[in-house]
């Protein structure tokens, strides 16, 4: 686990995101996560829990390995998020769900322990009620091979993924062969619904390129899907051989890695302490 941490950091890092201005940490170097977690387990009905998606799709998948905490993980992330009175979430488009379920909570908690007016509308609520953020481009990546299934790293058919680390030859190679449709003359439009395998090729190229999708319809317009593939597999390369490059150097620096888990998690930790501090002394805990 130590070594998965420190990899995902100096991706991380490799990707653009600067510590110097956005707080990276373990989860586990804050407890107040899970001391937030278990009270609001105790604003969390046990019907809003069996009905998350991921938790049914999961529970049916490992029917041998259904535990308590992949049951309550939902309550977990709310925490995550409310902890930091955050007030938008960046999520992927599967993810909407989890939000949701952050921001009734959060209302709930509100409702019952916010300062109110005379007729009970919440004047200062205790947690920020967060928005879902869902980027424009590369928000839900599909799969290569099956493009009306999300991309998954636990995918046990690994031509239908992508992986930041793999050998950038190789994933051209999986591009190529990506599943497009039938029709003839090829027509490259993004269309969700009716040409799922090119929309998805369109989605990757603009997250890549920063090119608008309209602009990427008009560029191959009359043109076959080869030279679409071509072009997808041309940008993923090049961005993931810089990328690499770059992880690399960041990776080889562990004493640098513990450095930026260990100053965020103190820089965490004092925001954190605030939200939990105010979250004890409502529901009436002696601290």
């Amino acid at each position: 686990m130590r070594k998965a941490s420190l990899d995902v950091l100096a991706l991380y890092l490799a990707c653009g995101i600067d510590p110097n201005k956005s707080t990276i940490f373990i989860q586990s170097h804050v407890p107040e996560h899970t001391q937030l977690a278990w009270v609001l387990n105790c604003y969390t009905y046990f019907g809003e829990m069996s009905r998350m998606t991921q938790f049914k799709d999961k529970s049916a998948r490992y029917e041998e390995n259904v535990n308590v905490g992949l049951f309550t993980y939902p309550v977990l992330m709310a925490a995550d998020i409310l902890l930091y009175q955050a007030n938008q979430v960046p999520v992927g488009d599967d993810q909407k769900q989890h939000l949701e379920i952050t921001r009734d909570i959060a209302n709930r908690f509100n409702a019952l322990y916010g300062k109110k007016d005379a007729e009970g509308n919440v004047l200062e609520p205790v947690f920020q009620v967060p928005e879902v953020f869902i980027g424009k481009a590369g928000a839900r990546v599909m799969s290569l091979l099956e493009p009306t299934k999300k991309m998954s790293k636990s995918d046990e058919n690994r031509n239908n993924v992508i992986g930041l680390l793999e050998d950038p030859k190789a994933v051209a190679k999986k591009i190529k062969r990506a599943m497009t449709d039938g029709d003839e003359p090829p027509v490259v439009r993004y269309d969700r619904e009716n040409k799922a395998g090119v929309s998805n090729l369109l989605d990757i190229l603009s997250a890549v390129s920063g090119k608008a999708i309209a602009e990427l319809e008009a560029e191959f317009e009359g043109k076959m899907y080869g030279h679409l593939k071509t072009e997808v597999a041309k940008q993923v390369s090049s961005l993931l051989t810089d990328l690499q490059e770059r992880y690399n150097h960041f990776r080889q620096d562990e004493a640098l890695l513990e450095r930026i888990f260990r100053e965020g998690a103190e820089k965490a930790r004092v925001r954190a302490r605030k939200t939990l501090d105010e979250v004890y002394k409502l529901v009436g805990f002696v601290q």
